[in-house]
């Protein structure tokens, strides 16, 4: 496999010291400069270290922000100082693209480069959970339905929400409010239960609890990952990549029965995935010529394709058909608009 996968290991402060650094107009037109989610980052590192490889191209600075932090960034407005591409694990919201607007960016491609689960796991020195959708929502809610009643969740121990479950606190680590996983979450995991959609005065999601049961643990999955390693009974809220990536520590429950693997989560049988996204911004194109070259680097059958080197850092491809599409949209650099998020 290529050499910049066999060495992969993502230096986090290095890049960050180095968008920091970047100062001056030549610099900042010659280098793309990328930020937004942690889930997305491991797979738009690689692109950048392959495209800085390859190409006569200076190497894109990119920092993990979240998604939400990302896409703040983004539409500041148009510029230097303002980032060139925007990653996403979850879609830009109307009222983000609305601020955009707002701000004079006008411009902008949506580009889906992929699909993702969204892991419940653990350290691999326990046994697999299977947990229902139920049981995932007793655990993490911040009100649950009991006799009738809408409480604050009295739920410490796995067992005092089901007798079948393990007698062990419940401790979950989990990104952050700007995070675009935790939007995923929320939307595909903390729906209420239709049986107890009255007790709920027909809402259908509630909040994550904030009694110290789940912890905000940061924008950096790995965080969460060393985390498991060192707390080996409590849990964490991840995207699949990087289960991919530490098989020997990590050991993750299904859910309802469908573990969080590649076929399933692609086959839409895996309860907890969500689609993978990146936006750019092509007020910049013409003073950041590289841009599109990176772009086209990114949703080239060789990254993003079955087979891909994409997929060996855990990125479920897209049908053949969407990921033309995607490329179709690419070449075609075409204008989102808000419409298509209402």
């Amino acid at each position: 496999m290529n050499r910049i996968l066999n060495s992969r290991t993502f230096k986090t402060t290095a890049i960050a010291a180095a968008v920091i650094g970047v100062v001056g107009v030549a610099q900042a037109r010659e280098q793309i400069r990328i930020v937004g989610s942690s889930t997305v980052y491991p797979f738009a590192s690689y692109v950048t270290e392959e495209f800085g490889a390859v190409t006569q191209n200076p190497t894109p600075v990119i920092e993990s922000t979240g998604s939400g932090g990302g896409i703040r960034l983004f539409c500041n407005g148009v510029g230097e100082g303002t980032p060139d591409i925007s990653n996403a694990s979850r879609r830009i919201k109307a009222s983000e693209f609305e601020r955009c607007e707002e701000n004079g960016v006008t411009d902008v491609t949506e580009v889906k480069i992929g699909s993702d689960g969204i892991v419940f796991a653990q350290s691999s020195e326990n046994e697999a959970m299977d947990l229902t959708l139920e049981q995932l929502f007793l655990a993490v809610a911040a009100q649950v339905p009991v006799d009738g009643e809408l409480v604050d969740n009295p739920y410490t121990n796995w067992s005092d929400i089901d007798s079948s479950l393990p007698d062990r606190e419940i401790s979950i680590y989990g990104p952050p409010t700007t995070s675009g996983t935790r939007d995923a979450f929320e939307e595909l995991a903390m729906e209420v239960p239709s049986e107890e959609m009255e007790v709920y005065g027909g809402e259908g999601y509630t909040d994550i609890r904030s009694d110290g049961v789940y912890i905000d643990a940061g924008e950096n999955d790995n965080l969460i990952v060393q985390r498991l390693s060192e707390d080996i009974d409590a849990f964490g809220i991840f995207g699949y990549s990087f289960l991919v990536e530490n098989p020997d520590t990590l050991v993750a429950s299904s859910i309802g029965g469908v573990e969080p693997e590649s076929e399933a989560i692609s086959a839409g049988e895996y309860p907890i995935a969500r689609s993978l996204w990146f936006y750019v911004k092509n007020q910049h194109a013409e003073e950041v010529p590289p841009l599109y070259d990176y772009v086209d680097m990114f949703v080239s059958e060789t990254m993003i394709g079955e087979g891909g080197y994409l997929m060996d850092l855990g990125l479920i491809p897209l049908p053949e058909a969407e990921r033309e599409q995607t490329r179709e949209k690419v070449a075609d650099r075409a204008k989102l608009q808000l419409s298509d998020l209402q």
